[in-house]
């Protein structure tokens, strides 16, 4: 076996202002708070997710006139209930994206109220909460406690945390996570992108009672220094009912856990940034450098056509020494917005970073298979609690080490046992249809969700056996090459946005941006050197199986092997939006 250097907690390395501990920043806060016109308003606007007892505990402690806490302004839980209601629907996993603001949720006549005293108001105001921003619009100061979603997931799983408006602690993880991805997140995301250049401190509530805290010089200098060449965002792994063992060993990780099966290695929407500020790490979530640098990180183009959104998504799915995958499928794009409100959908490929001798991937059906049929046997399945013959409706592929497998949506797919894929898709996290479940129970020992319904709506039957084998399965066209290197077309489909380049190389090889965002694995190497030929960027160290991030703004870049890799074949995948000329 290889020695692990997988780096699971990358950063930013930058110089600045930062305050570790609630005391320290206890006493920044109060540094602050002298009066101008008799008055010094305290704003700490919060992320959905936050721990408010803590919060609040340690506020407590500032020497203030007047305490508001958002939560009081609020309209009532019943009202907020039922406004919610259309986008959370019945189902237990899907709901519909919404569009509301802090200003659907706050009461306006207790919020009027409110600011007409805050104008006659003397001596030191804290209004704390969600929308506090909103509430006293005008702060002398803004602190933002921020929080990353894989954290409130987390959370939420401990039920230590309540949706905007609402006491939820107690329902599901699944749908906490449905209110966050079709309201919360998005009234929170949304406000967040207007108070980004008037937010004096950003507040890192990551760790419960180990606060930290930048100014937001800092959080600049961070971002705008991490923009400015390759960067990983911080990886997080979690086990699954069909999890495997290979990243226990490749990314040296708890092996006392009995699985890991996902590992979300660049998912900006999930994930947390890290920033080491004076040797100390403080995290934000990864989305921040996204609304912050959106042009320089995604291009122009790019940008034009997904806004502040990073609309790429690479994972992990371990199933060595694990079970299959959900047999399932993903929406096709009309299916998506007409049902849920999303503008594109959950595209995706399969590429096989390792795979044992008797791997496979489901993909695409037989040929001559019934719908009618297939459906009734999916339901008949699902509500006996019985077997199902998926090799009579499903192909079932050998699957080896860097074979690609393209799953453009519609199109009925699962990894089986025995390979550890790294998922290449568009970021759209939520959207995808269980048709069976070979009949397991999930980890909280309930049966997982299935969507034969929606599932039904979506799938492509013509997608059979010779549609995948002509345009789905190693689909491998070389593009270039020159001294040490070649360069191959693997995907996507011709029907997705994303474009796959796979380099093998035992030199330097140059790579352009083209004016996009680009994302990479390192799929065979121990260690490549990443290097700007303007000099524009830092050196930057990858190791094999991570996943990077190569800004737009870089605009080129070289790769090659160092350390135990030198004079050895390497290779790197690379992900980019397609634009067709």
């Amino acid at each position: 076996m290889r020695k692990s250097n997988y780096d699971k907690y990358p950063s930013t390395s930058v110089n600045g202002s930062l305050w570790e501990g609630w005391d320290a920043i206890l006493n920044q806060i109060k540094l602050d708070l002298s009066l101008q016109n008799g008055r010094h308003v305290l704003v700490v606007e919060c992320y959905q997710g936050v721990h408010h007892k803590e919060l609040l505990e340690q506020l407590a402690l500032l020497p203030v006139d007047e305490r508001v806490d958002t939560r009081d302004l609020f309209r009532s839980e019943a009202e907020i209930e039922e406004m919610t209601r259309p986008f959370l629907t019945d189902d237990r996993l899907f709901g519909r994206r919404s569009s509301f603001s802090y200003a659907d949720f706050l009461d306006n006549s207790k919020v009027e109220a409110f600011r007409c005293r805050l104008k006659q108001q003397q001596g030191v105001v804290l209004v704390y909460g969600h929308g506090a921003a909103w509430v006293a619009d005008q702060p002398d100061t803004l602190v933002y406690a921020d929080m990353a979603r894989w954290e409130i997931q987390l959370r939420s799983r401990r039920h230590e945390v309540e949706g905007l408006g609402v006491r939820n602690s107690e329902e599901s993880p699944s749908l906490h996570y449905k209110r966050g991805y079709f309201v919360d997140w998005i009234v929170c995301d949304n406000f967040k992108k207007q108070l980004i250049p008037r937010v004096d401190y950003w507040l890192d509530t990551q760790v419960p009672y180990l606060p930290k805290m930048v100014d937001a010089s800092t959080w600049r200098e961070g971002l705008t220094k991490t923009v400015q060449g390759p960067f990983r965002v911080v990886p997080f792994f979690d086990p699954a009912p069909w999890g495997g063992q290979w990243m226990k060993e490749v990314c040296d990780l708890d092996k006392e856990q009995a699985n890991f099966g996902w590992c979300f290695d660049c998912v900006p929407e999930e994930n947390s940034l890290s920033l080491l500020v004076n040797g100390v790490r403080f995290e934000m979530p990864a989305n921040n450098l996204v609304f912050y640098k959106t042009q320089e990180l995604l291009g122009g183009p790019v940008e034009a056509r997904f806004g502040a959104d990073f609309p790429i998504r690479f994972d992990f799915l371990d199933t060595m020494e694990g079970g299959n995958l959900s047999l399932q499928v993903h929406p096709t794009t009309q299916y998506i917005r007409d049902t849920f409100g999303q503008y594109y959908t959950q595209d995706e490929s399969y590429y096989l970073l390792d795979a044992t001798e008797e791997a496979s991937v489901y993909l695409g059906l037989k040929e001559g298979v019934d719908p009618a049929e297939m459906v009734e046997a999916l339901r008949a399945a699902q509500q006996a609690g019985g077997d199902l013959d998926v090799d009579r409706f499903v192909n079932k592929w050998p699957a080896r080490k860097h074979d690609h497998f393209l799953i453009p949506g519609g199109t009925v797919h699962c990894s089986g046992a025995g390979a550890m894929v790294l998922e290449i898709s568009a970021t759209p996290s939520l959207f995808t249809f269980k048709l069976w479940d070979w009949g397991r129970l999930g980890l909280d020992g309930l049966p997982r969700p299935i969507n034969i319904e929606h599932g039904k709506n979506v799938i492509k039957w013509e997608r059979t056996t010779g549609f995948a084998r002509r345009e789905l399965v190693n689909r491998v066209e070389p593009i270039a090459s020159g001294e040490g290197w070649t360069e191959e077309r693997t995907g996507l489909h011709e029907n997705e946005f994303i474009e796959t380049r796979r380099h093998w190389f035992t030199g330097k090889v140059l790579h352009h941006t083209g004016g996009g965002v680009n994302v990479l694995n390192v799929i065979e190497g121990d260690e490549l050197l990443v290097e700007s030929p303007q000099q524009a960027f830092e050196p930057f160290v990858v190791h094999y199986a991570e996943t990077f991030i190569v800004p737009a703004s870089a605009e080129s870049y070289t790769i090659r092997p160092i350390g135990l890799s030198e004079g050895k074949r390497c290779g790197t995948i690379k992900a980019f939006v397609r634009f067709r000329e």
